[in-house]
């Protein structure tokens, strides 16, 4: 006898990170939700799979690659730093690599964990404190970062998703 699946719930109704004021919390949300959909979505394709780009697509590499990196840095600009010469080497490499789905899951894995704990600390600061972005310091606040982070994450982690079901299309036919 086979008990029922358990229904799934998205992270921000498990009421979780409730130490968090609400801002910190949603985007801890968001990279939560986005690890379970690179999780999902990324099961069973083949290294390979994960280096194509069917019809022209980027990879499913440089996305994950892409959402861990560019977490680093969005939180570097919101915590009022510039980048740093390994961050910058990190942004040219992010278009090649061979790496294994499980190590660029790990990547993103390790860069959340990392995130998680930056975000917490930005999350208590006054969010409408200005930051600059990029060499131009472009204008934004911290709070303005922090939701950048969990709206770049999705996008990324959508492309990730498009991408696997193409991938999976394809191998059909």
């Amino acid at each position: 006898m086979s008990s029922a699946p358990v229904p799934y719930t998205e992270p921000w109704l498990r009421g979780t990170h409730a130490d968090v004021p609400a801002v910190g919390r949603a985007v801890l949300h968001a990279l939560e939700l986005s690890l379970d959909d690179l999780t999902r979505w990324t099961e069973g394709l083949s290294d390979a799979e994960i280096h194509a780009q069917p019809l022209g697509l980027s990879s499913i590499a440089f996305h994950l690659r892409h959402i861990a990196r560019s977490t680093d840095r969005l939180l570097s600009y919101a915590e009022g730093n510039q980048l740093t010469t390994e961050q910058l080497t990190a942004l040219k490499g992010e278009q090649g690599g061979e790496e294994t789905l499980a190590t660029l899951l790990a990547e993103v894995e390790a860069s959340f964990s990392n995130a998680a704990d930056r975000i917490r600390v930005l999350a208590t600061a006054d969010l409408d404190t200005f930051r600059g972005v990029g060499r131009k310091r472009l204008p934004t606040s911290i709070g303005g970062a922090l939701i950048h982070v969990a709206d770049h994450t999705q996008r990324h982690t959508g492309q990730v998703v498009t991408t696997a079901k193409v991938v999976r299309a394809l191998r059909g036919a």
